[in-house]
């Protein structure tokens, strides 16, 4: 993602821009991620889908039956064919765990992927960020997030920030000292003063929680000022209720 002298470089940076950034880095420790590209693009995104608003147990459970279909002798394939795939029936596909929704998108996927929407990693490692933002979300469930998750940790791209990101927004919002989580726009603007280590940023902004976890987090200075989330109100008719309610517990004491 970035070179030792990229990141001492960096840390020189936020010395002068962002001091808060500055501690989280001193207190969190060595830079240690490492990119991963054991499985091919296909794979690295069909396991995506199958994992979406499912936890993680649950989501790898179905995705191993969902490997043992294509397995050989009884192992699991390394990797995941995309024209296997789509020869696949839904019914076996819907047989492992997987819904109707998340086989028409793996499906999808697997198309663009033999039609080359989806390329193979020597072909993406020659395409920048937003081209292969654009591309792959054209793929039916695959939206931006996945995208720069794949661009993070399968490519080792060093700017990129996933302001959509719950746990990088939760991870700036205990480093800062905020009192709300952060608008996506405040986070991207705020943001910009990491580039083009905007990647690395994402990564300590992520173990901000683990070290708020165990009481190891700095505090900053003063919280920083940026626009937050607003609260929402409840419903007018969720209030009454609860006004009426509260009429008639004390209605019961008199």
């Amino acid at each position: 993602m970035c070179t030792a002298a990229e990141l001492t470089s960096f840390k020189r940076k936020l010395a002068r821009v962002d001091p808060v950034l500055a501690n989280l880095v001193r207190a969190a420790g060595k830079f240690t991620h490492v990119p991963n590209m054991e499985h091919t693009p296909f794979h690295t995104l069909a396991r995506a889908i199958a994992h979406q608003q499912l936890n993680g147990t649950a989501a790898e459970s179905i995705f191993g039956r969902f490997l043992g279909l294509y397995s050989n002798e009884g192992r699991q394939a390394a990797l995941l064919e995309a024209e296997l795939v789509l020869a696949t029936p839904d019914e076996e596909l819907r047989a492992v765990g997987l819904s109707f929704a998340k086989i028409a998108g793996i499906k999808d996927l697997a198309q663009k992927t033999i039609d080359g929407t989806v390329p193979a990693y020597e072909i993406l490692r020659t395409l920048d960020d937003d081209e292969i933002i654009e591309r792959i979300t054209k793929v039916r469930g695959i939206g931006r997030w996945t995208v720069e998750m794949m661009l993070m940790f399968r490519l080792g791209r060093p700017d990129i920030l996933p302001v959509d990101d719950f746990g990088v927004r939760n991870g700036f919002r205990l480093a800062y000292g905020l009192r709300g989580m952060p608008t996506t726009r405040a986070l991207a603007e705020f943001g910009a003063r990491w580039s083009p280590y905007r990647s690395v940023a994402a990564w300590y902004l992520w173990r901000a929680v683990d070290l708020h976890r165990t009481g190891k987090l700095p505090a900053p200075a003063s919280p920083t000022r940026v626009k937050l989330v607003k609260k929402t109100k409840k419903p007018l008719r969720v209030a009454a209720k609860k006004s009426t309610r509260a009429r008639k517990r004390r209605a019961r004491r008199a």
